[in-house]
């Protein structure tokens, strides 16, 4: 632990973080699973790709751990293993030193027990954090109704369903808006950004050890060798439509924080996939921040949890707003 490290791994040493050693990650931050198994059922998957930090945290190995997120890499492991998780505002955690998947889709982000643990590694990890004091009056939760919600499972929509009810009861108020009707658009225009892009990060090693790669990373790769430069240009720059009419929405509506599954339910059984990460894909793209916290179990007794999303650099309202929320559902 003493060579080239990402930067946020330096600052934590700096402010007096004891560095255990290296999680699990899937390969290259992307599907093929590691060994790594859900602490609360062993034939169940972490999730991915930061399936070793989820795994510590959740375990009681570690307080807190790092992690990416292309797609849905920190927030889905969180759900799964039912920690804290933090994918901040594109780029307000320093991604300096990690080992690209998509540099324009890429996060650094984190895995905690709490939220109290979250705010203070963010202090830490985040660009000009500000210690804002907490807010006198709940958030307004918005509801993202359409093809996006659609994509959850029966389970996970009974307990959104459940959870949206309990927060009601508290007090909160819940507006659901029509958004994202192009939602299937947004899953093509994030998957060939990021396959276009890790084509470009990988042209050299790939052409030295493609043997050595595992087939879905390799597949990835050569579909990204079929993406133009133009069109990268184009999914790159549909991200701030994207931010845009969610910011719209959330203006008009005066919303201050979109509610959501996670996942699509509980861990799946095995270690041959993640899961599927399209609940995170929306907010990734967007590059808006997002954090989820534990919000109960499913009817095998494996975590489920909630994910809200703010606007962007509205990092520190977040945490604030997630901790009103977690408290009126573990009251």
């Amino acid at each position: 632990l003493t060579g080239p490290q990402a930067k946020s791994v330096s600052q934590l040493k700096q402010a007096g973080a004891l560095i255990l050693g290296k999680t699990v990650t899937t390969e290259f931050a992307y599907f093929e699973p590691g060994p790594t198994r859900n602490p609360h059922n062993i034939e169940h998957t972490p999730g991915g790709s930061s399936s070793g930090s989820a795994a510590a945290v959740a375990a009681g190995i570690a307080p807190l751990a790092l992690g990416t997120q292309t797609i849905g890499s920190v927030i889905r492991p969180a759900a799964f293993c039912g920690t804290v998780g933090y994918k901040p505002t594109a780029k307000r955690i320093s991604i300096e030193g990690v080992i690209p998947l998509s540099p324009s889709l890429d996060h650094v982000g984190f895995f905690t027990q709490d939220l109290e643990g979250l705010a203070l590694a963010a202090s830490v990890l985040c660009k000009d954090w500000a210690n804002i004091p907490p807010p006198t009056q709940k958030p307004v939760l918005g509801v993202p109704a359409g093809p996006y919600l659609e994509k959850t499972t029966p389970e996970g929509k009974a307990h959104f369903q459940m959870v949206q009810e309990k927060l009601a009861a508290a007090g909160f108020e819940l507006v659901t808006v029509e958004v994202m009707a192009g939602f299937d658009e947004v899953v093509v225009w994030h998957n060939e950004l990021m396959a276009g892009e890790i084509a470009q990060v990988h042209r050299e090693w790939f052409e030295k050890y493609k043997n050595l790669y595992h087939p879905k990373t390799a597949a990835l790769i050569e579909r990204g060798h079929q993406v133009a430069p133009e069109s990268i240009k184009v999914y790159q720059s549909e991200r701030e439509w994207l931010r845009g009419e969610l910011r719209e929405m959330m203006i008009r509506h005066n919303i201050s924080v979109w509610i959501s599954p996670p996942a699509l339910g509980t861990a799946p059984k095995g270690l041959d996939s993640t899961g599927d990460p399209v609940m995170n894909l929306p907010w990734t793209y967007a590059g808006v921040p997002v954090i989820t916290i534990p919000a109960g179990t499913g009817t095998n007794g494996l975590p489920l949890g909630l994910q809200l999303a703010a606007d962007c650099n509205r990092d520190e309202q977040l945490v604030h707003w997630a901790t009103q929320v977690s408290r009126a559902l573990h009251a």
